[in-house]
């Protein structure tokens, strides 16, 4: 259930949802039935018609109506050109008594639309509905523009209310009395519906998916090799290597003068082999942290 679009909120929809050929009939925004039959309160669904007729007269017939079936007759009319006709607002007399099994098809919007069984509803109270110019006979095809243009109305109202497309039914799924009103398969428009309604309202039929954001561009670094400083404790560490390697050949010279000879050989062979060591450990090092910067 629903309570009934604004007319301002009518026109907002349909425009955020691209209808921009509008004509606005004059007192379309309170031009309906009042609360005759079983009223206009909640709705539930948004029903498709065809004229059955074509011709210029007919918004004017959608506006007036006749003797036996004052207007308005539908909320909006969709000439064969695409402009669209705002007729009236509120209570419409476009679906008359409708079926309770479909009815109760759109108002659980379901995906199945059975045949329906006797009319027992008045559809006036409960649904919306969208008058297409098409005289019904077979190979007359709703035009390219009209066709869009169906599709984004009856978007809209869906997407205002927050219904899916199954909401969305044609008098032929109605009523008995309405066969072939209007000469469209309806699940491929349901389909098209669907399909504006997993897009945002601006969605057209053909637009790219948003390209994603390029990676971010890696910061330049320096050509230079990597460099890592020497700490104190690594100095330390060499020295210590280096003092505490004697050559025997030093340890027999000081037997022989009594006192301790330093051994000069011994330190410079083992400082060398010390930095060489940590040197191997350090381009190690480098290499790591090389790789990491490359991921």
């Amino acid at each position: 259930m629903a309570v009934p679009m604004t007319a301002d909120q009518w026109l907002a929809a349909l425009r955020a949802e691209g209808v921009t050929d509008i004509v606005e009939m004059k007192g379309w925004r309170t031009h309906n039935r009042g609360q005759r039959g079983d009223g206009w309160g909640d709705v539930h669904a948004t029903m498709v018609h065809h004229t059955a007729g074509e011709g210029p007269g007919l918004p004017a017939w959608c506006y007036n109506g006749s003797a036996d079936l004052p207007g308005p007759l539908c909320h909006d009319f969709l000439a064969r050109s695409g402009t669209l006709y705002l007729v009236g607002n509120g209570r419409a007399n476009h679906a008359g008594r409708v079926a309770r099994n479909a009815y109760e098809a759109v108002l659980h919007e379901r995906s199945v639309h059975p045949a329906p069984g006797p009319d027992a509803l008045d559809g006036n109270a409960v649904s919306y509905g969208l008058e297409v110019e098409n005289n019904g006979q077979p190979g007359r095809d709703w035009t390219p523009k009209q066709y869009d243009v169906a599709v984004r109305v009856q978007a809209a109202r869906c997407r205002h209310h927050g219904w899916s497309a199954d909401s969305v039914w044609a008098h032929k799924e109605a009523t008995t009395r309405k066969p072939l009103d209007p000469r469209i398969d309806m699940d491929d428009f349901r389909a098209a519906v669907a399909e504006r309604l997993r897009h945002p309202a601006s969605w057209n039929p053909g637009d790219k998916p948003a390209t994603p954001a390029p990676p971010a561009t890696p910061r330049p670094t320096s050509e230079k090799e990597p460099t890592v400083a020497l700490t104190k404790d690594d100095i330390t560490r060499v020295a210590l290597r280096v003092l505490e390697y004697r050559n025997p050949k030093a340890d027999e010279a000081s037997k022989k003068a009594g006192r301790r000879i330093p051994d000069f050989y011994g330190y410079v062979v083992k400082t060398y082999e010390a930095v060489v060591a940590l040197g191997a450990k350090i381009d190690k090092l480098n290499s790591l942290l090389t790789a990491q910067k490359e991921k």
